[in-house]
């Protein structure tokens, strides 16, 4: 029995329909690398921002010993025109990176991805990392462990109608003392350029070595409200080891 046309369009319409729906803007994450003594944390995220349409493309240059943006970062473009490409964009935030740390510096340093896990990644724990820093068997370095936990910031200006609202704590946990704990990050209050974070997860921990491993940067996962569904950026905490 054939099928009139109408009624497969109709099928076809419905099929992209669920297809799409709830897609959000789930950001690609890209990790440049350091400055060549590990003293900067360089990584980008990019995507097609949902509702608009416009392709972005943020670059993040961080002091890993203060744990702080550089002068003049992040770098953010946007370009509003829906003919314009990612590729467009990304290369706009590129060009402008290079006033602050070379891509080519940042390519040659750009240290070990000690662990990954991906958005849509399930059966991970997102609240806790372990890692051997460096690719070598037997270790030759203590592990390094991260714990996150969600700390509840419901009165955060402009946020009232975004649902619950969670900044974060990180914690390292140092294996040689027997578990002692070290506080890394503890957010008082949701900075404005976070937006309205409902949720947090740990994506990666990327280290730095010298003569011995000597910086980290670890990447976490920013869940938002988005116009099509969850949305989800990047951040990172960097310190010094």
């Amino acid at each position: 029995m054939r099928i009139p046309v109408l009624i497969c369009t109709w099928l076809l319409a419905q099929l992209a329909t669920v297809a799409t729906a709830d897609a959000g803007d789930v950001a690609e994450l890209e990790i440049l690398g350091f400055s060549q003594d590990g003293g900067v944390f360089a990584f980008e995220e990019f995507g097609v921002q949902d509702g608009s349409g416009f392709p972005y493309a943020n670059r993040y240059y961080i002091d890993t010993s203060g744990d702080s943006f550089l002068k003049d970062t992040p770098i953010r473009v946007r370009l509003d025109d829906e003919a314009a490409t990612l590729d467009q964009a990304r290369l706009q935030a590129r060009q402008k990176g290079e006033a602050i740390v070379g891509q080519a510096e940042l390519a040659a340093n750009r240290g070990i991805t000690a662990g990954f896990n991906a958005i849509t990644e399930l059966s991970a724990d997102p609240y806790r990392m372990a890692v051997n820093p460096r690719p070598i068997f037997s270790p030759v370095d203590e592990p390094l462990e991260f714990r996150l936990d969600e700390i509840p910031l419901n009165d955060t200006e402009g946020c009232q109608s975004q649902g619950e609202i969670n900044g974060f704590r990180l914690l390292r946990i140092e294996a040689k003392d027997g578990g002692k704990t070290e506080l890394v990050h503890e957010d008082k209050s949701i900075p404005k350029s976070r937006g309205c974070p409902n949720g947090y997860r740990i994506g990666a921990v990327q280290t730095f070595s010298m003569q011995g491993l000597s910086a980290y940067a670890v990447l976490i996962a920013v869940r938002q409200y988005g116009f099509e569904g969850p949305d989800f950026r990047w951040i990172a905490v960097t310190g010094r080891l």
